[in-house]
């Protein structure tokens, strides 16, 4: 039964559906004739904005406002990292752009699909595992598959949802999170830099993966994902260096997130969100990197 949220007005209300959810964030979205469908969970929804007015169904407003972090003050966050005419811009032009809360063995699994990948291919990643080993949903569709599911595929069963090289890595990072059912809560309570370097220990998880789940999964907002497009970005209007677009070493990674976070503060992963939506005014490209 389609259900509705009349967004309130006031400093922290902005919201924005087709950014947040066009942006490249999560890989189960698509829209279709003004709506999106989609499956968050074990939810299969369809969602749509008219102005102030959200509309959906297959999931109940209090998971609706947590997934879609509708109860953040948004405005405030926005103010907080609106330092220079750049990040300005980027909310100028897309505010309203939430950061989901989305769960976090699937975003550890995304992550690791989607090295070296454009957005399309990571999605048909992603559901082909969940149709495989993800259980059926009412209405249709599939939840994506838990670490014990996964844990008991071949490499060749992975392989055959187009993973490639990543195969193994899903694999054995499936075992890890099977063997120890804890992993989420761990990392929840570490410090920002201890649970990087946690999710780093599984196979196929570095520093930009593992600053992706840290900002999607677990709203640790002072992760800043570097990939080429933000790096790109990065230099171009903050450090002013110049550089090829060869491999990034461990070193100007850090560099990089580091100036951000001390630029932008606590909530530098927002600022990146709101710098990937705009990477086509430097260079266009539908990957994240």
């Amino acid at each position: 039964m389609e259900q509705s949220i009349v967004l309130e007005s006031g400093s922290g209300a902005p919201f924005d559906l087709d950014a947040t959810l066009g942006c490249g964030q999560a890989f189960r979205w698509e829209k279709r004739d003004g709506t999106w469908h989609g499956i968050a969970g074990r939810h299969r929804i369809r969602i749509r904005q008219d102005n102030d007015l959200v509309r959906f169904d297959g999931a109940d407003e209090t998971f609706i406002r947590r997934y879609f972090a509708l109860d953040l003050d948004l405005a405030g966050i926005l103010s907080s990292i609106d330092r220079d005419p750049r990040i300005h811009a980027a909310i100028e032009r897309c505010r309203g752009l939430r950061i989901l809360r989305q769960e976090p063995f699937e975003t550890l699994i995304s992550y690791i699909c989607s090295t070296n990948a454009n957005i399309p291919v990571i999605k048909k990643r992603i559901a082909l595992l969940a149709e495989r080993y993800g259980d059926p949903l009412p209405g249709g569709g599939h939840a994506f598959p838990d670490a014990s599911a996964l844990a008991g595929c071949t490499e060749d069963d992975l392989r055959s949802c187009v993973l490639g090289y990543r195969a193994p890595y899903a694999c054995a990072t499936a075992a890890m999170c099977a063997n120890n059912p804890e992993w989420a809560e761990r990392v929840t309570a570490l410090p920002y830099s201890d649970a990087k370097n946690v999710l780093m220990e599984f196979p196929g998880v570095g520093p930009k993966a593992a600053d992706c789940i840290l900002l999607f999964a677990f709203q640790r907002y002072e992760a800043f994902p570097v990939d080429v497009h933000i790096r790109r970005m990065m230099r171009r209007h903050y450090l002013n260096t110049a550089g090829g677009d060869g491999p990034m070493t461990c070193r100007e990674y850090e560099a990089i997130a580091a100036f951000a976070r001390e630029h932008f503060g606590p909530h530098a992963g927002w600022a990146q969100e709101y710098l990937f939506c705009v990477r086509e005014d430097d260079r266009g490209d539908s990957g994240r990197g």
